[in-house]
């Protein structure tokens, strides 16, 4: 596991007023006592941190060093139906890693360093009515059978965020009691820490999988995959519902076999426990024209494999944005294929969704 003072060395936090007027804020200040605090209006497109020209070959060391502390203004939770019921309001954005192939960076001036929100108590009580106001839920569906669920972590790896605050235990702490919902969140990292937390299945870790030789690439200062695998039994035995994501599924020469090497090792790792609770999601490589552009200037081995213009087309997406995708008829084909291996080397692993 990358240990934590090797991901986050911070020297230098941005900070709103608001925020650190908050005890969360408060809380978070005084963790790094040494680093410089330099004052924001806006936790959105810090100079010094935003703009990919100047800073594409800073990223790793912005993410390392600089934090963002500040306030969550816009508290919705939106409907989804594929991960989750809902996606909750962030609690953070931004992430430590930098994996290659990452949408979010866009979205924040490219380095994306954590921005962590400080009005917890708001987001919590926001969160704890709305599921109040759902009631029971009285259709299943692939989400859940039983619980709405919640996701707190699509522009963040809530992992590496309960490093920064304990915004994300609060969190596990609030949907424990609640039992008409779970919360849930994909990861990339190994945070043994969780595991002292008494989730009681109100909590449902995804682990990010793809196969190793191919992640060494492209998952840039995550938790290598053999240990989120070797982590899922610890985490089913400490009270979570841990699922997987097989994402995102890169087609490469001979990427059947590779896959087929993974589930083999998922198989003999998984405990009876964790097998029995077992699904998992299936997401294709989506990329983005601008994002290769950029990252051209810090990665060009991994856009060799995410940019393949000669399987993939292009598809405008409803911000704007240009993004490539594998042609639709060849996905099928390649969807149908990975549904095959895995039902064959993972017969007892539902997959949720796929696309």
């Amino acid at each position: 596991m990358l240990q934590a003072g090797k991901l986050l060395q911070i020297s230098r936090i941005y900070v709103e007023p608001a925020a650190a007027a908050l005890p969360r804020g408060q809380e978070i200040l005084a963790r790094w006592p040494d680093a410089d605090v330099v004052e924001v209006a806006s936790h959105w497109r810090i100079p010094e941190l935003s703009g990919d020209e100047a800073n594409v070959r800073r990223w790793v060391r912005i993410k390392t060093e600089a934090l963002i502390v500040g306030v969550k203004k816009s508290l919705t939770a939106k409907p989804n139906g594929r991960s989750a019921d809902f996606i909750a309001p962030s609690t953070a954005n931004g992430c430590a890693m930098a994996c290659a192939y990452c949408y979010v960076p866009r979205h924040k001036g490219y380095s994306n360093p954590i921005t962590v929100f400080a009005n917890i108590d708001q987001i919590s009580g926001y969160l704890e009515r709305h599921v109040a106001r759902q009631g029971m839920k009285l259709e299943p569906n692939q989400c859940d059978q039983h619980a709405w669920v919640y996701d707190i972590g699509e522009n963040s790896d809530c992992s590496v965020d309960a490093i920064v605050s304990d915004n994300v235990r609060d969190l596990v702490d609030l949907y424990r009691d609640l039992p008409t919902a779970k919360l849930s969140f994909a990861t990339k990292y190994v945070n043994r820490d969780l595991l002292a937390w008494d989730p009681q299945e109100r909590t449902r870790i995804r682990f990010s999988l793809m196969p190793e030789k191919l992640a060494r690439t492209v998952d840039v200062r995550t938790t290598p995959v053999a240990e989120r695998i070797a982590a899922i039994n610890d985490f089913v035995e400490a009270g979570y519902e841990v699922h997987v994501n097989f994402s995102p599924v890169i087609i490469t020469p001979g990427w059947q076999d590779d896959w087929r090497e993974l589930f083999g090792q998922l198989d003999a790792a998984l405990s009876p426990a964790a097998r029995r609770q077992l699904a998992a999601e299936v997401i294709f490589l989506t990329h983005n024209q601008q994002l290769h552009e950029v990252k051209l200037g810090w990665h060009p081995q991994a856009e060799e494999i995410l940019w393949r213009p000669d399987l993939q087309e292009t598809k405008r997406s409803q911000n704007g944005f240009t993004n490539v995708r594998y042609v639709a008829y060849d996905k099928r084909g390649y969807l149908d294929e990975f549904l095959r291996l895995a039902d064959a080397h993972l017969p007892y692993c539902r997959i949720r969704y796929a696309f």
